[in-house]
């Protein structure tokens, strides 16, 4: 059995770990005190579900044209531009909460940082795989959620504790900004062993290369298909400030200990896939950790306790964390390395689709879910009726997610045979070697 720590041996993935934390936990505290501020300010799950479809239009619209970046310029060079543009929005943020401008500032400054992030993402995670060996690319690829989720232990309760009881968001937004700098310092000290393997003449072909290989991929389409559908319908990460507020009544400091409580559960589940052996059905683990998710969504709707939320948000980091480690692992060792940038991008849609389009499913759901529960006298209007959307919101969003696993195993069985993932190899895609002959022929 190799080393769970092998990847640490390596400078360059040392350097990238530390950059990838100081950047998510930046990003933590600043979606705590973003969602926070608004929430404060409209008193409308629906503003708080405008924060995702800010943050996810630039993505939708910009994340093929930054794989194509990816897979014909020096990765690093676009993480370091890339990550500029989202200190300066976070700077921007800091600005506005310090003047108390009004919200659609907001949304204006955030929309800017997606930007950065639709054009960047792709290079970050392509260029992985130059930095290290495949044969340490699952144990990276399992440190690298470690790192996620113990940035999003802290990010959100430092977030919460510098929002004080007053919920006071400068000290927050400074402290992101601070976070945005340190992370782009170790990406200039980075040694790219592996230049890019540049892909021919730029065509709409070679642009839409990415989705091509996806599509005709059965395994990569089937378990990012499936991520997509149950965290856009069973997210709950919009909403919480709402939940923190309305209904547990713990405040920003509460929705820190939320966030942190969903990220525990995923870095102990992390620290086991680490240490454990290889999962050996790899595909009926993460169909049964899908719909454990759901089902802790469907408990946290419910439950009006702090304590028993914490103890969902939990389990639902839990059982997230397995998904993203077999979805991750296959997305990067399938793909061949000149289209690693694309496919990531790819990847990226499917994520911010679940991830932000989710948020505005969600502020869209609890506003319908309270104007019913008002119409049919189940709720008075305000306080009420927002608190009953929210919660019919993320328990059918909770059944939607379980939902999504049966149709995910009908639809496409070939997720139920999936094995290790210690046995998946590049040169095991035969898809990938087609493509990558058809693309050497366009040259």
């Amino acid at each position: 059995m190799d080393s769970p720590y092998a990847v640490w041996r390596n400078r360059d993935y040392r350097l990238y770990s530390i950059s990838w934390m100081a950047l998510v936990m930046a990003g933590q505290i600043e979606s705590v005190a973003v969602g926070i501020h608004i929430y404060a300010r409209t008193a409308d799950p629906l503003a708080l579900g405008w924060i995702g479809l800010v943050r996810a239009l630039p993505v939708m619209l910009l994340a093929i044209a930054g794989g194509q970046l990816a897979d014909r310029f020096d990765r690093r060079i676009i993480m370091v531009l890339t990550l500029t543009l989202g200190a300066f929005s976070t700077a921007g943020l800091a600005g506005l909460a310090y003047v108390d401008a009004p919200v659609r500032w907001f949304y204006a400054v955030l929309l800017l940082g997606a930007v950065g992030q639709a054009l960047g993402s792709p290079a970050r995670a392509a260029i992985l795989p130059q930095l290290v060996p495949v044969s340490i690319f699952s144990n990276a690829m399992v440190w690298n959620s470690s790192i996620f989720q113990v940035s999003t232990i802290i990010g959100p309760a430092l977030g919460g504790f510098l929002l004080g009881r007053q919920d006071y968001t400068p000290p927050a937004f400074a402290l992101a900004l601070l976070l945005r700098f340190v992370g782009l310092i170790p990406i200039l000290m980075l040694r790219v062993r592996q230049p890019v393997q540049k892909a021919g003449e730029l065509s709409l072909r070679s642009v839409l290369a990415g989705i091509r290989f996806v599509r005709s991929n059965k395994i990569i389409l089937a378990t990012i298909t499936l991520d997509m559908f149950a965290v856009l319908v069973g997210g709950v990460t919009y909403l919480l400030p709402l939940f923190a507020k309305d209904i547990l009544h713990v405040g920003g400091m509460g929705l820190g200990l939320l966030r942190s409580a969903e990220a525990l559960g995923a870095i102990a589940m992390a620290m086991a896939i680490a240490h454990l052996p290889p999962i050996k059905k790899a595909g009926r683990a993460m169909l049964w950790a899908v719909a454990g998710f759901g089902g802790a969504m469907v408990l946290f709707g419910l439950s009006p306790w702090f304590g028993l939320s914490l103890a969902a948000m939990f389990l639902a980091g839990a059982c997230d964390n397995i998904s993203v480690v077999v979805r991750h692992t296959l997305v990067q060792v399938l793909t061949p390395d000149h289209m690693r940038g694309r496919v990531s991008a790819v990847n990226n849609v499917f994520i911010v689709a679940s991830n932000d389009l989710g948020g505005v499913e969600s502020g869209v759901s609890a506003r319908l879910f309270g104007t019913m529960a008002s119409g049919f006298g189940w709720a008075a209007p305000g306080l009420s009726a927002r608190v009953a959307g929210a919660v019919g919101s993320v328990v059918c969003g909770g059944i939607g997610a379980m939902l999504a696993v049966a149709g995910t195993a009908r639809r496409w069985p070939e997720v139920l045979a999936l094995g290790s993932l210690r046995d998946i190899k590049p040169a095991d895609a035969a898809l990938a070697r087609e493509l990558t002959a058809e693309e050497e022929t366009q040259r």
